[in-house]
């Protein structure tokens, strides 16, 4: 049994990550941090951890953090980068669910994030968390970056193609959608009901802050510059990330045996028989990415279908996940969930 702390327990990642943990056999629920609602019980807030959660939220000077095996950082951007040092040194492994560590180029970061960073020592050790490709490095992190919520089925999308050599590097385009969940528990204009209902935009099309990290973990894959066309869509829905991939073949491939057999493996990744079309509905609520994979008319264009639920494999439970890995739990522990329908 593992003690965890989640620090910043009171937004849409941070009660989803609740949710996992509670019924985690092998994690221990140690504190929850807020410092506006320190002394609520966590479930007055969140009814539904009524009977699984019993603590309430502590002030971060309460936590004893050190105490901890594991802290999560439920957080905005730019909070763990400030107490995460002091956690490592008292031999504690921090999951970081926000940007802080993501960006190796810190020069880049401080552009997408507007704002200097405090922990840069600790960016060239940190381990980025996508499973799918740096499970070894997972299990010794010491800080772990979890991936975000576009960057997560973007780059699951794209990893069979990027990594047999079989695409056009120079240009590929990400068409994603997301729901409202993803802007987080904060109370935004946009996100307002009446603002976002019966309406579908893109956004951030000049650029946007998972972009450098989209582009990073793809010049991983290929070990070359790659050409990358991110355009990011708020639907109105409150959980999903639809990602529609394009890439021009340079190789004539059977692209449905290239991402069975990359696949095959992994227990978070299903890949549809040929001609199906994935609902973000078919995830919800799990740790599941469901990927298809077309060539319309038989061409040379592969079209990648990725969906995920944007507050689980994108965010808390690939948080979870990488926990089990690094804990040496069971990958599914935890996170064996059926999705929920309708």
């Amino acid at each position: 049994m593992i003690k965890v702390g989640v620090v910043g327990g009171t937004g849409y990642t941070g009660v989803e990550l609740l949710r996992l943990l509670a019924r985690h056999p092998g994690a221990q629920l140690h504190a929850i941090t807020s410092r506006g609602d320190a002394g609520m019980p966590v479930s007055d807030m969140f009814p539904s951890l009524r009977g699984r959660v019993d603590l309430r939220f502590v002030t971060p000077a309460e936590a004893a953090l050190d105490q901890c095996d594991v802290v999560f950082f439920a957080t905005p951007n730019g909070i763990a980068m400030q107490q995460a040092s002091d956690l490592v040194n008292a031999g504690v492994r921090v999951i970081d669910l926000a940007a802080d560590f993501r960006i190796r180029d810190i020069a880049e970061w401080e552009k997408w994030y507007g704002m200097q960073h405090a922990a840069p020592a600790l960016v060239a050790e940190a381990v980025y968390g996508l499973p799918e490709r740096h499970r070894e490095q997972i299990r010794s992190a010491r800080v772990l970056a979890n991936p975000g919520c576009y960057p997560t089925a973007v780059q699951l999308g794209f990893l069979p193609l990027i990594e047999s050599g079989a695409v056009d590097l120079s240009y590929l385009v990400a068409d994603a959608k997301s729901g409202v969940s993803g802007a987080g528990r904060k109370a935004e204009v946009h996100t307002l009901f009446a603002e976002a209902a019966d309406s579908f935009k893109a956004y951030g099309v000049p650029g946007h802050r998972h972009l450098p990290e989209i582009r990073q973990g793809l010049v991983g894959m290929a070990g070359a510059p790659v050409g990358l066309t991110f355009v990011p869509h708020l639907t109105p829905m409150i959980r999903g990330i639809h990602a529609t991939l394009y890439a021009k073949l340079t190789k004539d491939v059977d692209v449905q045996a290239l991402f069975e057999n990359r696949y095959r493996s992994e227990p978070f990744v299903d890949v549809l028989p040929p001609g199906s079309h994935p609902e973000t509905r078919s995830v919800r609520a799990s740790n599941i990415c469901r990927i298809a994979v077309h060539r319309p008319q038989g061409g040379d264009v592969v079209v990648v279908l990725s969906v995920i639920d944007n507050l689980v494999k994108g965010a808390a439970g690939q948080a979870v996940q990488n926990m089990n890995i690094m804990f040496e739990f069971d990958e599914m522990l935890g996170l064996d969930v059926v999705p929920v329908s309708p």
